[in-house]
């Protein structure tokens, strides 16, 4: 990316509306004192004038990220950005999950380009570094990554130096609270629902089959014992400026965030999370010709896994103790198969260490007037490891008693990116030619080393869970073992590209580019070539517009581009299975290894293809600016198993993994900002951003369809079909509750009696069976929302933002797995059938299978809509900050998410599977918190 360009990159937010994150800093003749800006936007290898691009980009400051409460700076821009949909974890330092415009494939991941290294994962990034991001959303913008970024792509790039020496501290602390908890029973409510249960589900129940207050005196809610209010803090310091020819960017953070999970009881250090960061970013000018650079950054961070409680937490009954009284020790729940959570959450312990270290050295050279040569290497070292300790649980009894365990995983990730471009710029009259060529090349390389002993004693201090104190040790490396999650991989890609970029007046633009991929990931058809073309006209600069004073800007773009992802599982060592006593040797049988599954062994490319139209509009002397756009996204040959059920004698027959999918994805997106001055010292600025989204399976290999995800008793619950969203939810259709027996008894429902849930008959046939079950829901939104306003009234600083996802469904699993005496929450026990008349929508308490199966009772509206972001800040006036030899000093007080308005039953409607095809199943989610913090911004 040529300095020249990037340099203007730090007045990106200069004319920023409101906390709008895709405003253009473009032209402004209003005053003589205003600067004529014109907005650069990162793209694939390069920037370009705003104006100038036909592609759908979406762009983010710094500002947009600072001061706000999150480990990664992702989690920031929730909201903010039409066509990304964010969905955010709840757990210290998790990585949110990004969708950009729909669902493009059901394994990959959106990549990160952080300064030339390509990632799926910048927890290590420390946000107050990110000068600015690119969010690639249409094909013909990505398609210059080719392979890399048929998931989409964001590209970030840290901050750089420049002039005199600038400092700047920067630091918040807060607290976090979760919000929102299930209201459950208490241990009266609970002992009726039980007693009601042993009715509904024993015919002749004995007295001792009941159980009363007088044997189970405790009333615990267990989320109370569980969850705390807990600290984050966070510390950065940076330095900026120029020494003679080199240029500097050095920043150091710590970031410390307790977690929500109450430890420090037992052995257990729950699940916080601490983040330790340096950066540093150097460009030398050797001479007028020739810069070179390194952008440096190391992090060191730690994360306390604790075994998450929190559907043991939902399910443990309130009758039962956290410590027994008579023996001191953590109380067993006689004749329950439920642990105790705060035992659980206490004696288990595990924790991830990270050491991440990134590099990109880089070269640029200038020859021949209109050539730019430029070279780039970065290097990403990641070498995590995570120890996972299970004592021995002497409160339960002896029988169930195991010895303890310890588990450790050692990963080495290394991984590179060679990249090589030539740029030429030439400018002949009007016309204007920006071209650019490259080669690129790209490894991952990930290996593991796994440990486990039995019988290691634990003293409090990590250096006693040592492997070598136990027995039973077992060592792997070199190998993938699926049975233990052992994997070991490389992968390479190497490229070609190029790319043409024109315009005449600045009226007409023409983008075209191509790329050939070729992967090792991939056995035939190896390399692939992915085009891509988009145009623009900027109506505003006709001759014919020249008298009219309402538009700034307008433009017209079109775009269509096509990707490939190779990132696909090829499973060719994951066909045979252990046959316990399968070969004999006289009268003693020993194991042996047989092939059990049919695996694909060709199994290409996943190929994406994308239509984009779009309209950018600033009016009113740049006042009100409006982008809209539509957008048409085909995933072809998406790799994911299928039923294969005429097939016998193959373990995977119901999950043959292959090239089986097509889905598309379109909508409309439109972002709508506003900013003016009301008075020399007051501003306003509001901003609105609304995308819509219809996904749909458009085939399958065979005409085949697949049941996965969560299940139960054997039901799984997600169906993939074609003409259904992706991660479908499957079961049956409750259409009330049976009042009387005589009404089950007629209805066909085997076995069915007063107060079970009563199945709608979809076939017609008069019975109820597998037949009758449908399609209940999709997790994917209909359309995702965000706006928020700003005012700045003299040295006072408030803003507002608010976020909302609506017609997509829940899938509550927490609600239905069941298996005996679990807890309900207190929306069961007001609303349950007890009775005729009682209830048409919850069934009677019971444990009875034939009710407890996927169906639309445990699906519900996953909408919400969210106050996001409060912050209320003050600024040190300048008079006043310079006689203390300061540039600026900021104070600010702020909420991140305070309050959320929903109906579903659980912590949160939003749901951070990581898995595309469960993304919206709650099964045992770590919860969002409200965060409240007090911080300051420094500059001297």
């Amino acid at each position: 990316m040529k300095e020249s360009n990037l340099k203007y990159s730090c007045l990106i937010a200069v004319l920023y509306f409101g906390m709008n994150v895709n405003a253009q800093t473009a032209k402004k003749d209003t005053t003589a004192k205003e600067q004529k800006i014109e907005e650069v936007v990162l793209i694939g290898y390069g920037a370009q004038k705003k104006e100038n691009v036909t592609g759908s980009i979406g762009m983010v400051s710094a500002k947009d990220l600072a001061d706000k409460p999150n480990a990664n700076p992702v989690s920031s821009i929730q909201g903010k950005l039409a066509g990304v949909n964010i969905t955010n974890t709840g757990t210290p330092g998790g990585s949110p999950r990004v969708d950009i415009r729909g669902v493009g494939s059901l394994t990959g991941k959106t990549v990160f380009i952080v300064d030339g290294m390509i990632t799926d994962d910048i927890s290590f990034l420390n946000p107050q570094d990110i000068e600015s991001m690119s969010v690639l959303k249409d094909p013909s913008s990505l398609a210059i990554f080719g392979a890399q970024a048929a998931n989409g792509a964001v590209i970030i790039k840290t901050k750089t130096g420049k002039g005199k020496p600038v400092f700047n501290v920067n630091s918040y602390l807060g607290f976090k609270k979760v919000t929102n908890i299930p209201k459950m029973v208490n241990s009266d409510q609970y002992i009726e629902l039980y007693n009601e249960k042993i009715k509904n589900d024993v015919l002749n129940p004995k007295p001792s089959d009941f159980i009363s207050r007088s044997n189970y005196p405790a009333d615990t809610n267990w989320y109370n014992e569980i969850f705390r209010t807990s600290i984050i803090n966070s510390n950065d310091f940076s330095a900026t400026g120029s020494i003679g020819k080199l240029n500097y960017y050095g920043s150091v953070g710590y970031l410390q965030d307790e977690g929500n999970l109450a430890a420090g009881q037992g052995i257990n250090s729950g699940s916080g999370f601490n983040r330790f960061n340096t950066k540093l970013n150097l460009s030398y000018k050797i001479t007028d010709n020739i810069t070179i650079g390194d952008n440096f950054s190391f992090s060191k961070m730690r994360t306390d896994v604790a075994q998450n409680p929190l559907l043991d937490a939902y399910n443990a009954p309130p009758i039962f103790s956290v410590m027994n009284p008579a023996t001191g020790d953590y109380q067993f729940f006689n004749g329950y198969s439920i642990p105790n959570p705060r035992a659980k959450l206490d004696l288990y312990r595990s924790q991830l260490r990270q050491e991440r270290l990134l590099n990109n050295i880089w070269g640029e050279l200038k020859f021949l007037k209109d050539f730019t040569f430029r070279i780039s290497y970065s290097s990403d070292n990641y070498s995590p490891s995570q120890y996972e300790y299970t004592p021995t649980l002497n409160y339960v009894p002896v029988s169930s008693q195991v010895a303890s365990s310890l588990v450790t995983r050692n990963f080495r990730n290394r991984n590179y990116v060679w990249d090589n471009t030539i740029n030429w710029k030439k400018n002949f009259g009007n016309h204007h030619f920006d071209v650019l060529a490259g080669f690129s090349r790209t490894r991952t390389s990930l290996s593991q080393d796994y440990w486990s002993a039995k019988n290691v004693n634990y003293d409090g201090t990590n250096g006693s869970l040592n492997i070598a104190n136990g027995t039973d040790l077992l060592h792997v490396t070199g190998v993938d073992r699926v049975d233990l999650t052992v994997d070991q991989d490389q992968q390479r890609i190497e490229s070609f590209f190029g790319r043409i970029n024109y315009d005449y007046k600045g009226k007409y633009l023409v983008n075209a580019s191509i790329r050939r991929d070729a992967s090792s990931q991939i056995n035939v058809d190896r390399a692939r070539v992915f085009p891509a073309v988009s145009a623009g006209w900027v109506v505003s600069k006709e001759d014919f517009m020249s008298n009219q004073n309402v538009f700034n800007l307008l433009k017209l773009r079109a775009s269509y581009g096509e990707l490939g992802n190779p990132n696909v599982g090829r499973g060719y060592t994951a066909n045979t299975s252990i046959i316990e006593g399968g070969v004999y040797y006289g009268d003693t049988g020993y194991p042996a290894q047989t092939v059990d599954k049919f695996i694909d062994p060709n199994i290409g490319w996943e190929t994406t293809t994308g239509k984009d139209v779009g309209l950018e509009m600033a009016l009113f002397n740049n006042k009100l600016k409006i982008d809209a756009a539509y957008y048409d996204k085909d995933s072809k040959n998406v790799v994911y198993g299928i039923n294969q059920g005429t097939v016998s004698g193959a373990s995977n027959w119901n999950n043959f993994v292959t090239n089986a999918y097509s889905f598309n994805n379109k909508g409309f997106e439109v972002s709508v900002n506003y900013n003016t001055k009301l008075s020399e010292h007051v501003t306003f600025g509001i901003y609105g951003n609304f995308t819509s989204l219809k996904n749909e399976i458009t085939s399958v290999y065979g005409g085949s369809y697949l049941e996965t995800g969560a299940s139960l008793f054997g039901n799984s619950i997600v169906r993939l079909q074609s003409g259904q969203p992706v991660g479908s939810y499957y079961g049956y259709q409750v259409a009330g509750v049976f009042q009387t027996d005589a009404e089950a008894a007629a209805s066909g429902q085997p076995g069915a009696k007063a107060g079970w849930f009563k199945f709608a008959d979809q076939d017609g046939n008069g019975t109820i069976d597998s037949r009758d079950k449908t399609f209940l829901g999709s997790p994917i939104p209909k359309g995702t929302y965000g706006f928020g306003v700003n005012f700045n009234v003299y040295d006072f600083d408030i803003a507002v933002d608010f976020q909302g996802v609506f017609g997509n469904k829940i899938y509550n699993y927490n609600r239905e797995q069941r298996f005996g005496n679990e807890t309900w929450d207190l929306d069961m026990y007001n609303n349950r059938w007890h009775g005729a008349g009682t209830s048409n929508t919850n069934a009677m308490i019971t444990s009875n299978q034939s009710i407890i199966v996927p169906s639309s009772f445990y699906v519900e509206d996953g909408s919400y809509f969210r106050i996001r972001n409060i912050q209320v800040g003050y600024n040190l006036p300048k008079s006043l900050a310079k006689s203390l030899s300061l540039t600026k000093l900021r104070l600010y007080v702020s909420a991140q998410n305070p309050w959320t308005s929903f109906k579903y039953h659980g912590f949160s409607p939003e749901i951070t599977n990581t898995d595309r095809v469960q993304m919206g199943i709650d099964n045992n989610i770590y919860p969002i918190s409200a965060i409240y913090t007090f911080g300051m911004n420094l500059t001297f």
